[in-house]
């Protein structure tokens, strides 16, 4: 939906933009974009930002490619695939592919990949995206079965998204510091540079046929810009020709600019709270989370429905479970729900035995603004938060090494439409779980069947949990702005994987 549609004009901002600054993308061939976090490593199985998945699925491909239109599996590196048994899916592999270096691919690359993914030793980053997989075994050259640890109907899923296929002969050689610094995929980009903390750059391949993601802009540049002031500039001026995460009052303003196009749309990431509820960060009477009702106060206290309309946009829903609606297990039915309600929060805080408040830790890694709105909204009822504001590299390691006592976070489900993908990261007992609870762990570990009733009461019943016993607050699904320049046809998706492969100049 263009935003035209849903907002009048609004007065310009800043700099002026001329057609010529806005055709420089175009007339280098160089799409040129920016965002305001950057991953501290590009090795898709050491990155879990946004940004890294995007950047990833240019350079990488999967086994096959989920259509965002239809949800259909389509040929990639694999022509075909069968499910063998419930915990083995078999791979009719393409011949004739080659990686950016020049490597063969065959079903040797596939169960280096798989095995790489399935050994601890690997200690794997992006976990939630690899721990189904138990290995692979080469049938032959061309045919390999990929082994999983348990029943899991959502494998194809992120086997045909961010489960992505690595050389095995280049990475024996350079190992994943090689590959965070050198890339090599059989994707529709080739990575020429990537130079932390400045700019990666790309170009496309010229030698990609195998796949649906057939790329026809030259090259590519990504940059972090942090401050949304200096990418608006930067897009005006023609030092950028695509940005998105644009605040809506900035969204008013650019609209209507002659030069740009400005879109906007809901996407699956949810926005969320975290409680250390397993006492990481202290035991009772030093840690405030231990308490139910505390919870519960801060769920109460935070005004969602303000923050989702202010700085998110008309897109943006509240939510009230921990997951996207449309992922296959979200059931709405009959939860808890935690209304906007400072007066119950003052009250449930008393009745915890903080009648004056109490000082808490407060991390976060992106979105300042929002996480400063609820800073607010916990001051107002006399919660006096500190913000520790980090990369996502380091409020990850926090998270898992010393716990955090109150965690705003989000979470995208690396586009999987299935609640696993949100629910199995943060509520099965892995390294983000910070509850550890053992009766939603026990129900997510229900839910790894084939069997589709048992799967939703199993989920239904784990969403019930949660919001009962106040585990976290889900806050609000994330509404983008995209502003591009109008020389550039693109269109967003909902999965929050912006296909620069299918973006064209006019």
């Amino acid at each position: 939906m263009n935003i035209r549609h849903l907002m009048a004009p609004a007065l310009a901002v800043g700099i002026a933009l001329t057609a010529g600054q806005a055709m420089a993308g175009k007339s280098e061939d160089a799409l040129r974009w920016a965002s305001n976090s950057e991953p501290d490593n590009f090795d898709m199985y050491y990155n879990t930002l946004r940004e890294g998945i995007i950047l990833g699925r240019h350079v990488w491909d999967s086994l096959m490619e989920v259509d965002p239109s239809n949800g259909n599996f389509r040929p990639s590196l694999a022509k075909s695939h069968k499910w063998i048994d419930s915990k083995t899916i078999e791979f009719k592999l393409k011949q004739g592919i080659k990686f950016h270096n020049g490597e063969a691919f065959n079903a040797d690359d596939v169960v280096f990949t798989m095995n790489y993914l399935a050994n601890p030793d690997s200690k794997i980053t992006a976990v939630s995206r690899t721990k189904f997989i138990a290995g692979a075994e080469k049938v032959d050259d061309f045919t390999v079965r990929v082994k999983l640890k348990t029943e899991f109907p959502s494998a194809m899923q992120y086997l045909s998204s961010v489960v992505v296929i690595y050389p095995n002969e280049y990475y024996a050689k350079v190992g994943k510091k090689g590959m965070a610094t050198a890339p090599v995929g059989t994707g529709p980009y080739k990575a020429t540079s990537i130079d932390y903390g400045n700019r990666f750059e790309f170009e496309r391949n010229p030698d990609y046929a195998h796949g649906p993601k057939k790329a026809t802009i030259g090259k590519m540049t990504f940059r972090r810009l942090e401050e949304r002031n200096t990418q608006i500039a930067e897009l005006l001026s023609g030092g950028l020709d695509w940005i998105w995460r644009v605040p809506p009052d900035q969204a008013k303003k650019l609209d209507g600019r002659r030069g740009l196009t400005v879109t906007q749309g809901a996407t699956m990431r949810v926005g969320f709270l975290t409680f250390d509820v397993q006492g990481k960060t202290g035991g009772p009477g030093k840690n405030p989370m231990l308490n139910k009702k505390v919870r519960q106060a801060i769920s109460h206290a935070i005004n969602r429905p303000q923050i989702a309309k202010e700085l998110m946009g008309e897109a943006s829903d509240v939510l009230h479970i921990f997951c996207y609606p449309t992922q296959f297990g979200c059931i709405d039915d009959n939860v808890v729900r935690y209304d906007y309600n400072p007066s119950k929060a003052k009250q449930l805080l008393a009745e915890a035995g903080y009648p004056k408040g109490f000082e808490t830790d407060f991390a976060a890694y992106r979105d300042r603004p929002i996480a400063e709105a609820m800073i607010g909204n916990l001051t107002a009822v006399g919660i006096k938060p500190k913000l520790t504001y980090v990369s996502s590299g380091a409020v990850r390691k926090m998270r898992r090494e010393q716990g955090l006592r109150l965690y705003f976070g989000t979470w995208g489900s690396s586009s999987i439409n299935d609640v696993t993908a949100i629910m199995g990261n943060w509520f099965q007992g892995g390294a983000d779980d910070q509850s550890k609870d053992q009766q939603v762990i026990a129900l997510m570990n229900k839910g790894n069947t084939t069997d589709e009733e048992v799967r939703k009461e199993a989920y239904a019943a784990a969403l019930k949990r949660i919001a009962s016993e106040a585990l976290a607050l889900p806050l609000f699904n994330w509404a983008y702005n995209y502003a591009f320049t109008d020389q550039l046809s693109f269109t967003p998706s909902p999965d929050e994987v912006p296909r620069f492969w299918n973006a064209r100049w006019k």
